[in-house]
Protein backbone atom coordinates (compact mmCIF):
# COMPACT_ATOMS: atom_id res chain seq x y z
CA UNK A 1 0.00 0.00 0.00
CA UNK A 2 1.37 3.65 -1.03
CA UNK A 3 0.51 6.24 1.31
CA UNK A 4 1.00 10.06 0.77
CA UNK A 5 2.29 11.77 3.44
CA UNK A 6 3.17 15.52 3.48
CA UNK A 7 5.36 17.53 5.49
CA UNK A 8 4.19 20.75 7.27
CA UNK A 9 6.24 23.15 9.38
CA UNK A 10 3.83 24.23 12.30
CA UNK A 11 3.97 27.38 14.12
CA UNK A 12 6.50 29.37 11.76
CA UNK A 13 7.60 32.76 13.00
CA UNK A 14 7.74 35.62 10.19
CA UNK A 15 7.62 32.72 7.81
CA UNK A 16 10.24 30.75 8.90
CA UNK A 17 10.90 27.71 11.37
CA UNK A 18 8.44 26.28 13.04
CA UNK A 19 7.96 22.48 13.99
CA UNK A 20 7.55 19.85 11.24
CA UNK A 21 4.85 17.37 11.66
CA UNK A 22 3.56 14.44 8.94
CA UNK A 23 0.39 14.25 7.82
CA UNK A 24 -1.68 11.92 6.30
CA UNK A 25 -5.16 12.80 4.82
CA UNK A 26 -7.30 9.95 3.96
CA UNK A 27 -5.93 7.46 6.74
CA UNK A 28 -8.96 5.88 6.68
CA UNK A 29 -7.38 2.26 5.09
CA UNK A 30 -4.77 2.15 7.75
CA UNK A 31 -4.85 0.22 10.92
CA UNK A 32 -2.62 1.49 14.25
CA UNK A 33 0.22 -0.31 13.30
CA UNK A 34 0.74 0.80 9.84
CA UNK A 35 0.12 4.18 11.68
CA UNK A 36 2.92 4.06 13.83
CA UNK A 37 5.20 2.35 11.35
CA UNK A 38 5.04 5.61 8.93
CA UNK A 39 5.58 8.16 12.52
CA UNK A 40 8.55 5.99 12.79
CA UNK A 41 9.56 6.57 9.42
CA UNK A 42 9.09 9.77 9.12
CA UNK A 43 10.97 10.74 12.54
CA UNK A 44 9.51 13.77 13.41
CA UNK A 45 7.75 14.69 16.63
CA UNK A 46 4.32 13.77 15.12
CA UNK A 47 2.91 12.99 12.51
CA UNK A 48 -0.94 13.29 12.00
CA UNK A 49 -3.93 11.06 10.51
CA UNK A 50 -6.72 12.58 9.55
CA UNK A 51 -9.69 9.93 9.42
CA UNK A 52 -13.79 9.86 9.16
CA UNK A 53 -15.50 10.22 12.65
CA UNK A 54 -17.68 7.01 13.77
CA UNK A 55 -21.29 7.63 13.05
CA UNK A 56 -21.91 8.13 16.86
CA UNK A 57 -19.03 11.42 17.22
CA UNK A 58 -20.30 14.60 16.71
CA UNK A 59 -17.54 15.32 14.43
CA UNK A 60 -16.23 16.95 11.26
CA UNK A 61 -13.12 14.42 11.40
CA UNK A 62 -11.07 12.34 13.39
CA UNK A 63 -7.42 13.03 14.08
CA UNK A 64 -4.96 10.34 15.20
CA UNK A 65 -1.31 11.13 16.62
CA UNK A 66 1.69 9.40 16.90
CA UNK A 67 5.43 9.80 17.63
CA UNK A 68 7.77 8.23 16.43
CA UNK A 69 7.47 5.57 19.53
CA UNK A 70 3.87 5.94 20.25
CA UNK A 71 0.18 7.03 20.03
CA UNK A 72 -0.56 10.54 22.01
CA UNK A 73 -3.73 11.73 22.44
CA UNK A 74 -2.93 15.30 22.12
CA UNK A 75 -0.80 17.07 19.52
CA UNK A 76 -1.30 21.10 19.30
CA UNK A 77 1.56 21.67 16.56
CA UNK A 78 -0.08 18.61 14.33
CA UNK A 79 -2.95 19.84 14.71
CA UNK A 80 -2.31 22.86 13.19
CA UNK A 81 -0.20 21.69 10.98
CA UNK A 82 -3.36 19.18 9.47
CA UNK A 83 -5.89 21.48 9.32
CA UNK A 84 -3.39 24.23 7.36
CA UNK A 85 -3.00 21.37 5.16
CA UNK A 86 -6.85 21.10 4.61
CA UNK A 87 -7.08 24.86 4.08
CA UNK A 88 -4.33 24.63 1.46
CA UNK A 89 -5.56 21.40 -0.43
CA UNK A 90 -8.86 23.66 -0.70
CA UNK A 91 -10.57 20.31 1.57
CA UNK A 92 -11.91 22.51 4.10
CA UNK A 93 -12.93 26.14 4.18
CA UNK A 94 -12.42 28.65 6.44
CA UNK A 95 -14.87 28.35 8.63
CA UNK A 96 -15.42 26.52 12.61
CA UNK A 97 -14.91 22.98 12.55
CA UNK A 98 -14.82 19.76 15.44
CA UNK A 99 -11.95 16.99 15.72
CA UNK A 100 -12.53 14.00 17.20
CA UNK A 101 -9.20 13.36 19.59
CA UNK A 102 -8.38 10.70 21.72
CA UNK A 103 -8.12 13.84 24.65
CA UNK A 104 -11.79 14.63 23.89
CA UNK A 105 -13.72 16.75 20.83
CA UNK A 106 -11.59 20.12 20.41
CA UNK A 107 -13.09 23.14 18.08
CA UNK A 108 -10.81 24.49 15.53
CA UNK A 109 -11.19 27.52 13.74
CA UNK A 110 -9.39 28.24 9.98
CA UNK A 111 -9.40 31.70 8.99
CA UNK A 112 -9.87 33.39 5.35
CA UNK A 113 -5.70 33.38 5.61
CA UNK A 114 -5.24 30.09 6.47
CA UNK A 115 -4.01 30.86 10.56
CA UNK A 116 -5.47 28.11 12.49
CA UNK A 117 -7.01 28.47 15.85
CA UNK A 118 -7.56 25.76 18.44
CA UNK A 119 -9.09 25.24 21.58
CA UNK A 120 -7.56 23.16 24.43
CA UNK A 121 -9.11 21.49 27.44
CA UNK A 122 -9.57 23.72 30.58
CA UNK A 123 -6.12 23.45 32.65
CA UNK A 124 -5.77 20.65 35.17
CA UNK A 125 -3.21 21.68 37.87
CA UNK A 126 -1.89 19.03 39.51
CA UNK A 127 1.91 17.65 41.42
CA UNK A 128 4.54 20.48 42.31
CA UNK A 129 7.89 19.13 42.48
CA UNK A 130 11.20 20.39 44.39
CA UNK A 131 13.51 22.09 42.20
CA UNK A 132 16.24 20.22 43.78
CA UNK A 133 14.85 16.97 41.96
CA UNK A 134 14.05 19.00 38.80
CA UNK A 135 17.85 20.63 38.39
CA UNK A 136 19.65 18.05 38.23
CA UNK A 137 17.67 16.07 34.90
CA UNK A 138 18.42 19.89 33.10
CA UNK A 139 22.49 19.84 34.49
CA UNK A 140 21.43 23.65 36.39
CA UNK A 141 22.43 24.48 39.96
CA UNK A 142 19.61 24.93 41.98
CA UNK A 143 19.65 28.75 41.92
CA UNK A 144 19.12 28.28 38.12
CA UNK A 145 15.58 27.40 38.96
CA UNK A 146 13.50 30.54 39.08
CA UNK A 147 12.10 30.79 42.87
CA UNK A 148 8.99 32.88 41.66
CA UNK A 149 7.73 29.70 40.78
CA UNK A 150 7.41 25.95 41.88
CA UNK A 151 7.54 22.78 38.92
CA UNK A 152 4.49 21.67 37.90
CA UNK A 153 2.69 19.46 36.47
CA UNK A 154 -0.27 21.10 34.40
CA UNK A 155 -2.30 19.74 30.88
CA UNK A 156 -4.78 21.53 28.30
CA UNK A 157 -5.10 17.84 26.71
CA UNK A 158 -1.31 16.92 27.59
CA UNK A 159 0.51 16.62 30.78
CA UNK A 160 3.80 18.30 31.39
CA UNK A 161 6.15 19.49 34.02
CA UNK A 162 6.39 23.35 33.60
CA UNK A 163 9.93 24.65 35.00
CA UNK A 164 10.96 28.32 35.13
CA UNK A 165 14.67 28.99 34.96
CA UNK A 166 16.32 32.26 35.89
CA UNK A 167 17.39 35.06 33.03
CA UNK A 168 20.52 33.26 31.17
CA UNK A 169 19.77 29.99 31.90
CA UNK A 170 17.29 28.26 29.70
CA UNK A 171 20.07 27.60 26.62
CA UNK A 172 22.91 26.00 28.79
CA UNK A 173 20.40 23.48 29.70
CA UNK A 174 21.95 20.06 28.95
CA UNK A 175 19.11 17.42 29.62
CA UNK A 176 19.30 14.20 31.13
CA UNK A 177 17.14 12.57 28.84
CA UNK A 178 16.79 9.05 30.70
CA UNK A 179 16.02 10.37 33.57
CA UNK A 180 13.75 12.68 32.23
CA UNK A 181 12.30 9.82 30.44
CA UNK A 182 12.03 7.50 33.51
CA UNK A 183 10.47 10.74 35.62
CA UNK A 184 8.07 10.90 33.28
CA UNK A 185 6.94 7.27 32.92
CA UNK A 186 7.13 7.66 37.11
CA UNK A 187 4.98 10.85 36.76
CA UNK A 188 2.84 10.26 33.55
CA UNK A 189 4.55 12.80 32.17
CA UNK A 190 4.49 13.72 28.40
CA UNK A 191 7.69 16.00 28.99
CA UNK A 192 9.42 19.03 30.79
CA UNK A 193 8.34 22.57 29.43
CA UNK A 194 11.46 24.93 30.19
CA UNK A 195 10.74 28.63 30.16
CA UNK A 196 12.62 31.55 31.02
CA UNK A 197 10.71 35.13 30.94
CA UNK A 198 11.65 37.44 28.44
CA UNK A 199 11.38 41.54 28.93
CA UNK A 200 11.18 42.06 25.39
CA UNK A 201 7.30 43.42 24.59
CA UNK A 202 6.96 40.50 21.35
CA UNK A 203 6.97 37.55 23.60
CA UNK A 204 6.67 36.25 26.91
CA UNK A 205 9.03 33.58 27.23
CA UNK A 206 11.17 31.53 25.50
CA UNK A 207 11.11 27.89 26.06
CA UNK A 208 12.45 24.54 25.50
CA UNK A 209 10.58 21.26 25.55
CA UNK A 210 12.03 17.61 26.14
CA UNK A 211 9.99 15.01 25.42
CA UNK A 212 11.99 11.82 25.35
CA UNK A 213 9.43 9.33 26.88
CA UNK A 214 7.84 9.69 23.86
CA UNK A 215 10.93 9.35 21.44
CA UNK A 216 11.51 13.29 21.19
CA UNK A 217 14.29 14.86 22.47
CA UNK A 218 13.25 18.16 22.34
CA UNK A 219 11.06 19.71 19.67
CA UNK A 220 10.76 23.31 18.30
CA UNK A 221 7.35 24.10 18.89
CA UNK A 222 4.49 22.26 21.33
CA UNK A 223 1.31 23.64 21.02
CA UNK A 224 -0.43 21.52 23.60
CA UNK A 225 2.54 22.69 26.08
CA UNK A 226 1.87 26.92 25.16
CA UNK A 227 -1.96 26.32 26.11
CA UNK A 228 -0.91 24.71 29.62
CA UNK A 229 2.00 27.47 30.24
CA UNK A 230 0.00 30.16 29.65
CA UNK A 231 -2.58 28.76 32.10
CA UNK A 232 0.60 28.36 34.42
CA UNK A 233 1.61 32.19 34.28
CA UNK A 234 -2.17 33.32 34.26
CA UNK A 235 -2.06 31.45 37.78
CA UNK A 236 0.98 31.80 39.14
CA UNK A 237 2.32 35.51 37.26
CA UNK A 238 0.14 37.67 35.27
CA UNK A 239 -3.43 37.01 36.76
CA UNK A 240 -5.18 39.84 34.92
CA UNK A 241 -3.13 38.89 31.33
CA UNK A 242 -5.39 36.87 28.61
CA UNK A 243 -2.98 37.22 25.42
CA UNK A 244 0.53 35.18 25.39
CA UNK A 245 2.82 34.62 23.32
CA UNK A 246 5.86 32.30 22.85
CA UNK A 247 9.04 31.44 21.24
CA UNK A 248 10.61 28.59 20.91
CA UNK A 249 12.59 26.65 18.96
CA UNK A 250 15.99 28.60 18.82
CA UNK A 251 18.42 25.75 20.01
CA UNK A 252 17.29 23.36 17.27
CA UNK A 253 17.43 27.03 14.70
CA UNK A 254 13.82 26.35 14.08
CA UNK A 255 12.45 29.49 15.86
CA UNK A 256 8.62 29.18 16.35
CA UNK A 257 6.30 31.14 17.36
CA UNK A 258 2.87 30.08 19.50
CA UNK A 259 0.23 32.24 20.86
CA UNK A 260 -2.43 31.54 23.59
CA UNK A 261 -5.33 33.53 24.15
CA UNK A 262 -7.12 32.50 27.58
CA UNK A 263 -10.81 33.34 28.21
CA UNK A 264 -11.29 34.02 32.38
CA UNK A 265 -14.49 33.84 34.36
CA UNK A 266 -14.71 34.17 38.35
CA UNK A 267 -10.88 34.18 38.43
CA UNK A 268 -10.22 30.85 36.23
CA UNK A 269 -9.88 29.92 33.24
CA UNK A 270 -12.84 28.65 30.91
CA UNK A 271 -11.15 28.72 27.10
CA UNK A 272 -8.32 28.35 25.93
CA UNK A 273 -7.01 28.67 22.55
CA UNK A 274 -3.44 28.48 20.59
CA UNK A 275 -3.02 29.91 17.40
CA UNK A 276 -0.32 30.17 14.55
CA UNK A 277 0.57 29.81 11.12
CA UNK A 278 2.40 27.46 8.71
CA UNK A 279 3.56 26.18 5.93
CA UNK A 280 3.49 23.43 3.35
CA UNK A 281 7.36 21.82 2.82
CA UNK A 282 6.78 19.08 0.74
CA UNK A 283 4.71 15.89 -0.01
CA UNK A 284 5.93 12.05 -0.80
CA UNK A 285 5.07 8.53 -0.97
CA UNK A 286 5.94 6.05 1.46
Amino acid sequence: MQTEVYTVNAFTYQNQGGNPAGVVVNADPLNTDQMQKIASKMSYPETAFVCTPPQNIHADLTVRFFTPSSEVDFCGHATLATFYLLWHLKILSAGNYTQATKAGLLNVCITDNGQIIMDQQAPQFMSIFPAQTIAPLLDLPINAINSQFHPQKVSTGLPDLFVAVTSGYLQQVTPDLPAISELSRQHNLTGLHVFELTPKETHDAICRNFAPRFGIDEEAATGSSSGALACYLQRHYFPQKTDYSFLQGQSLGLESEINVSLTIADNAVTQVQAFGTATLIKRQTL
